[in-house]
């Protein structure tokens, strides 16, 4: 494949621009990435690799569907990712457990149960006993839950680690830029300017995350509507194996690390841009993991840290094209830019090929009354 008139330019390195640049590197385009910081890094490195579509309860159906999708397309995406690179992105999908200590949590948990099967998602509801050997270092205050079977994390870490290192290796130049600005004429994206020069491209792919507003030189038409929405987390440093699986309680999350360390998040706060890690944060992601795991408290505390999700006004994120020809959006994805990435690779693909896939019709810019054109197209060799 080769583009009609010069590359294809993603702004932004995150896991998502990255993995958009693989499947179309794959595919065989000439793909450029820039990022104003470290590749791999920003929301990509903050997140906990949580991989768990029917345990958050998403209700919109078509991203259920897409992150459903997406996560049937995990294993082969992580299989390709580290033959590419020889970074494996420690993929686990041995099911999330959800944890309930209120008669009346536990009761919602069973209804979700019931949903699910009768969705034909395979989980199991366990009572008292069961889920105290299924997660021994909870407390005795458990009273049940459920484990939803094939969801899990990965690594997200090493998934940013091994993406970078699978696009160099297909022939992806990722580059760093002071500036970074879109150049578009009255119809179409034309290229990139950074502080480098400018680079002539056919399509110009916004993967800038909670930045992606921020972009400069793009049309007003085309702007996307993201804000920052803050998620504050937290590692201890426990021996391995002592957390089995993924694990939800009432206020917090909790995730092992093959390394021994044990993620919990995350908070939802919007405060801008602000990265800070508070007293206040913290103290909440503390609370709710001590008070479902007494047994914790004796752990240290190994890091804590901060990022910023996309945030959209309806929550859905904003993937496809714009009334700009050639300027596409694969961003907004707020909780689930992990999860989304294969599927949102290979739909942003399709797309900056000149395709039209169904599944990205609901994620367009048009819901919020922008009108769409069709994007450029990728003619192929």
């Amino acid at each position: 494949m080769t583009a009609g008139r010069g590359d294809v330019v993603i702004v932004g390195a995150g896991v998502i621009g990255l993995a958009i640049a693989f499947e179309l590197a794959e595919r065989g385009a000439s793909v450029r990435v820039y990022d104003r910081g470290e590749p791999g890094h920003a929301a990509s490195w903050a997140a906990a690799g949580m991989l768990a579509p029917y345990t958050e309860r998403i209700t919109d159906e078509a991203l259920l569907a897409l992150c459903a999708s997406s996560l049937d397309e995990y294993p082969a995406f992580t299989r390709r990712v580290t033959d590419a690179s020889g970074v494996d992105p420690q993929l686990r999908l041995d099911g999330v457990f959800y944890a309930a200590f209120e008669a009346d949590g536990f009761e919602t948990l069973q209804g979700h149960a019931r949903n699910l099967r009768a969705r034909g998602i395979e989980c199991a509801t366990l009572g008292r006993a069961a889920s105290l050997g299924a997660a021994p270092w909870l407390g005795a205050g458990l009273l049940g839950g459920v484990h939803v079977a094939r969801e899990g994390y990965v690594d997200n870490r090493r998934l940013g680690r091994a993406l970078v290192a699978a696009c160099e290796a297909s022939g992806v130049r990722v580059e760093r830029a002071a500036t970074i600005a879109v150049e578009c004429d009255a119809r179409r994206v034309l290229g990139l300017r950074t502080d480098r020069g400018f680079v002539s491209a056919a399509v110009v792919i916004n993967a800038c995350g909670a930045w992606a507003s921020q972009l400069e030189g793009v049309p007003a038409a085309c702007v996307a509507p993201v804000s920052p929405v803050k998620g504050q987390m937290l590692a201890l440093g426990v021996p391995v194996g002592f957390v089995r699986r993924a694990t939800w309680v009432p206020g917090a999350y909790l995730v092992p690390r093959d390394d021994g360390r044990l993620l919990i998040g995350a908070t939802v706060e919007s405060s801008g841009f602000d990265e800070r890690v508070t007293a206040e944060g913290i103290h909440e992601l503390l609370h709710a993991a001590l008070l479902a795991a007494p047994s914790l408290a004796g752990f240290s505390v190994t890091e804590t840290w901060s990022g910023l999700r996309p945030g959209t006004p309806d929550g859905l994120p904003l993937l496809g094209g714009t009334p700009t020809d050639g300027y596409l959006l694969a961003t907004g994805h707020y909780r689930n830019g992990i999860l989304l990435a294969p599927a949102t690779a290979r739909l942003i693909a399709d797309a900056a090929e000149g395709g039209e896939p169904e599944m990205l019709r609901p994620f367009s810019l048009a819901r919020f009354g922008t009108e769409r054109r069709e994007t450029a197209r990728i003619t192929r060799a």
